[in-house]
């Protein structure tokens, strides 16, 4: 197979993130309709949100295990069609538990069999040039806010949000099953090529390498990543509101990051192609505490743009790299399991940082202490990722 057919893979994974994350965080969009419609209370609408972090980090590690063993295809194939067939539950759900379900579970479920596999396959079509090709795959994400969520407003705004959600199923179904059929099992790279390396690598149980240090720095820096920038981005509208800007004007200050990381994941995986991984990683890290603690001293809606442009290339830059640290250490053969329990740890962090926000409004009435905290615990990622051990792979190391 032509080596050319890794863009292919490339513009795929691009795609299904797009479509599959753009889906899952377009409830923003949907909430404020549905809670109009139907009375449910909008805690219990975002409480579908927490529900698929939750299930996309669990689904991450076990999409990410079935991609090894049995490939990426059948992968994305099944969450195709399961993504599809959610967003169409969730647009009939005629109560609150039931779209939690629908929405929160199953649509978080589908959506974790994208992004783990399909960084995973990636990273085994490239040999060079790695850091961008998976920082391109990631860009889907970025590119979310700009698609998926400005047509789910146009549906809800033409029609309602239960004709917009099962449109948005539809269209899932009609783009992604395509996009996973394309998908094909990378060719055997250079570094893999060497008989002892493979034999060595097929012996290395999990265990170990979920024991090791390679994966704890790994797991904990991605935890700590998360867990501090997934809390001021939920609140920043309610920040800016707070802080005098208009309600439009505060949306916009979301697309100006989702935008910035769409560049930041350009820029950053070129300078780890051409720098290595380690340094870049560290002071995107660095970037981003120093970003989060800035938004103390905001409060005109340029300084917030200036700001979002920082703040969402660091934070939308360093996502990619963590895979591309995971198949430096641990190589081809495990990386859907090894990246998809990293995954799983991420959004276990993604998960917490909203509650926590939340809770600080509550108990505050200001969200000083979530951006004091956020930066705290973005310093400590910065540190933790100090502490990665030299770029080896593991699977030369004495058992």
């Amino acid at each position: 197979m032509s080596s050319s057919y890794r863009w292919v893979i490339v513009g795929a994974g691009a795609l299904m993130t797009c479509v599959a994350l753009g889906a899952m965080f377009s409830l923003a969009i949907f909430q404020v309709p549905i809670a109009a419609d139907t009375g449910w209370s909008h805690a219990g609408i975002a409480a579908a949100m927490t529900l698929n972090f939750l299930t996309m980090g669990l689904g991450a590690f076990a999409w990410g295990a079935a991609s090894d063993r049995f490939g990426i295809r059948i992968v994305v194939v099944i969450g195709a069609l399961l993504l599809g067939l959610a967003l169409v539950l969730a647009s009939r759900a005629s109560s609150l538990l039931q779209f939690q379900l629908t929405y929160g579970i199953l649509v978080g479920l589908a959506a974790s069999a994208f992004f783990a596999p399909m960084i995973a396959a990636t990273t085994a079509w490239f040999d060079k040039g790695r850091g961008l090709a998976v920082s391109l795959v990631s860009a889907g994400m970025g590119v979310a806010p700009m698609t998926v969520s400005p047509f789910a407003r146009y549906l809800i705004s033409a029609y309602d949000w239960r004709f917009a959600m099962l449109v948005i199923g539809v269209m899932a179904w009609v783009l992604l099953i395509p996009a996973a059929l394309l998908v094909r099992r990378a060719p055997v790279l250079a570094e893999a090529t060497g008989l002892g390396g493979q034999r060595e690598e097929r012996s290395l149980p999990l265990g170990r390498i979920f024991r090791s240090p390679q994966f704890l720095v790994l797991g904990a820096t991605f935890f700590a990543c998360c867990a501090a920038h997934s809390g001021p981005i939920f609140h920043m509208v309610s920040y800016a509101t707070i802080c005098g800007v208009g309600p439009m004007a505060a949306v916009s200050i979301y697309s100006v990051e989702g935008l910035a990381g769409l560049g930041g994941r350009l820029l950053y995986g070129t300078l780890a192609d051409r720098l290595g991984v380690k340094p870049v990683l560290v002071a995107g890290l660095l970037v981003q505490a120093a970003a989060l603690a800035t938004y103390l001293l905001v409060s005109e809606l340029g300084e917030f743009y200036a700001l979002a442009v920082v703040f969402g290339s660091a934070y939308g830059g360093v996502m990619p790299l963590y895979a591309v640290l995971a198949r430096e250490y641990f190589g081809p053969r495990v990386i859907g399991t090894v990246f998809g329990a990293a995954s799983m740890l991420s959004s276990i962090g993604m998960a917490a940082g909203p509650l926590i926000g939340g809770w600080i409004f509550d108990t505050f009435a200001n969200y000083s202490w979530l951006f004091i905290g956020s930066s705290m615990v973005g310093l400590g990622a910065a540190a933790i990722a100090l502490a990665f051990p030299p770029m080896r792979r593991l699977q030369l190391q004495p058992a």
